[in-house]
């Protein structure tokens, strides 16, 4: 689809920022926790995200008095879009189609696209690449379905603690580490708790941006359902709405 070159916002800490729960248990050492010690009287209970040159940037005040668990499930929900919101940009930007001659020398439309034949035509927009989807293999849904439900039901395992004692709503587990799961095929994770803590850092700032710039990309769409490299000048629109199943 497109790409966002349009928000470098540094994303707001707080509506991203986690969470807490008022008291952290003596049974939970740092290390289980890679190597972050909660601590109350810093900001958003000492947890990676917050930098120069807007540090503690919080205008609504979300994370002002926040119970501790809180905190760890707003930056547990904040790193799974981040890392969800990156991938649909780079999955925008891969299937978009900027004009031959225009700041990149591609065909259009696209020769390759993982998911449709895009070869002979124009796939459109982002937000109708599910309606694409559907019009060419309704079966599909189904199994994207599946492999979201698998890997949402592998995550709360892996973080939430069992609905039983005093349970409150997705309450994580003690010994989790927001956004931490345990996936790290390419062992990119560090040991030291000083770089795990810069490296989470960039996670969630990357994450806040393209959180931004999803968000921003799909507007624009809906506005006037052009893709977003036709709206910057960079390509032409060739997409024919008919010929998906949902028509708006």
């Amino acid at each position: 689809m497109k790409f966002t070159i349009f928000t470098s916002l540094l994303g707001s800490a707080a509506a991203f920022a986690p969470q807490s729960t008022g008291r952290v248990s003596t049974a939970v050492n740092s290390d289980e926790l890679n190597g972050w010690v909660p601590n109350e009287s810093e900001f958003a209970w000492g947890l990676p995200g917050s930098i120069a040159p807007i540090e503690e940037f919080d205008p609504l005040g979300f994370a002002k008095d926040t119970p501790l668990q809180n905190m760890l499930q707003w930056r547990e929900a904040e790193v799974q879009h981040g890392r969800v919101s990156m991938l649909a940009v780079l999955g925008m930007f891969t299937s978009c189609r900027p004009s031959a001659g225009r700041m990149l020398v591609v065909e259009e439309p696209i020769e390759y696209h993982p998911l449709f034949e895009a070869y002979n035509k124009d796939i459109g927009p982002a937000i109708r690449h599910l309606d694409e989807v559907d019009a060419q293999s309704p079966f599909f849904l189904v199994g994207l379905a599946l492999l979201i439900g698998s890997l949402e039901y592998n995550r709360a395992l892996v973080g939430f603690a069992s609905p039983e004692g005093s349970f409150s709503f997705q309450q994580l587990k003690e010994d989790h580490y927001p956004g931490d799961i345990g996936f790290d095929p390419l062992g990119l994770k560090p040991d030291d708790p000083v770089e795990f803590a810069t490296i989470q850092t960039k996670e969630l700032q990357n994450g806040r941006l393209a959180m931004l710039g999803a968000a921003g990309i799909m507007a624009q769409e809906l506005v006037n359902g052009e893709e977003i490299f036709v709206n910057l000048g960079l390509a032409t629109d060739s997409f024919d709405p008919s010929s998906v199943p949902i028509q708006f």
